[in-house]
């Protein structure tokens, strides 16, 4: 039929006939995403596979709460008694995965109950019963996308150094805009310790550089014209000063990939890092849990708004 597979996506096929370009994106699963239109743009929601989620564990008539996730909760993994079934903690767990990719505002709690799936305890369950009466508040929400003539590319990372409580990993997270509008994130506990905040923000910029880099190139399949110079925003002077400095400072020689990886893409010009204050650091919804103020403020800025 004169398609060719995407070199970025296996799932993508793109046909070039003449000046036209025909895509075509393959994906097989019954999940159900709604579309509704706006003035300036749509609004993607999941009202429907979670209202049926909620039916399903009996959670549809529980009372809302403001979070997923409270702000002063560290979840640990000796957190309450064994499970009389623990396939349903599971079964749950794997359909808030699903949720995600329209709520990037249960990214981080989500994250934090699925490192638990290999023995839940009733404080886990406890979580995921949290984050299900935070859905059941926010069924009318849905990820807005807007039309725009301000075609960039910019990233947001953040990291928790050390927030876990029972083996001091960070997390790292990041969301990705094209155009202002959000089309990568990400909430992820780091594999290794880092010594040091400013190592664990280095890693997480490294995460964002790595997924910025394949949208580049995914972008360039979809022969869409050249994109001013990527950003990354990040709150840790510290990080954006080793990812422009050529000199390998000796606190930083154990993580030498991850630097010689950033500093490359910087130098070719590929991305340029910079700083944002901490209250404008929207990845922080990423990484850790928040008051409830925050935690909207937050949310808004990641495009997370009531379709009403």
């Amino acid at each position: 039929m004169g398609f060719d597979t995407s070199k970025a996506d296996s799932s993508l096929f793109i046909r070039h006939q003449g000046d036209a370009l025909l895509y075509v994106l393959v994906y097989v699963d019954d999940i159900i995403v709604t579309v509704k239109y706006t003035s300036n743009g749509i609004v993607l929601s999941q009202a429907k596979y979670i209202r049926d989620l909620l039916q399903k564990v009996t959670m549809d008539r529980s009372n809302a709460l403001p979070t997923p996730m409270v702000a002063t909760n560290r979840l640990a993994a000796e957190e309450g008694s064994p499970l009389e079934d623990d396939h349903q903690y599971r079964s749950i767990v794997g359909a808030l995965q699903y949720v995600m990719i329209t709520r990037p505002d249960i990214a981080y709690s989500v994250n934090k109950v699925c490192q638990f799936m290999h023995k839940p305890l009733t404080g886990h369950l406890k979580a995921i019963k949290r984050i299900q009466r935070y859905l059941q508040g926010t069924l009318n929400y849905g990820l807005q996308f807007t039309r725009t003539s301000k075609f960039l590319l910019e990233g947001y990372s953040d990291t928790s150094w050390g927030l876990d409580i029972d083996d001091r990993r960070s997390t790292s997270g990041y969301c990705i805009f094209l155009g202002g509008n959000p089309v990568s994130w990400s909430s992820k506990k780091q594999h290794v310790v880092s010594r040091s905040k400013a190592e664990a923000e280095y890693k997480s910029v490294a995460h964002v550089t790595a997924e910025m880099t394949w949208i580049q190139s995914l972008l360039t399949e979809l022969c869409l014209p050249n994109l001013p110079k990527a950003l990354i925003w990040c709150d840790s002077s510290a990080a954006i000063a080793v990812a422009g400095n050529p000199v390998m400072h000796s606190k930083f020689k154990h993580v030498e990939l991850d630097i010689f990886f950033v500093r490359e893409k910087v130098a070719v010009g590929v991305v340029q890092v910079g700083h944002v204050p901490g209250t404008h650091q929207l990845a922080g919804i990423l990484t850790k849990p928040l008051s409830a103020s925050g935690f909207n403020h937050f949310r808004d800025l990641l495009r997370v708004v009531n379709i009403n």
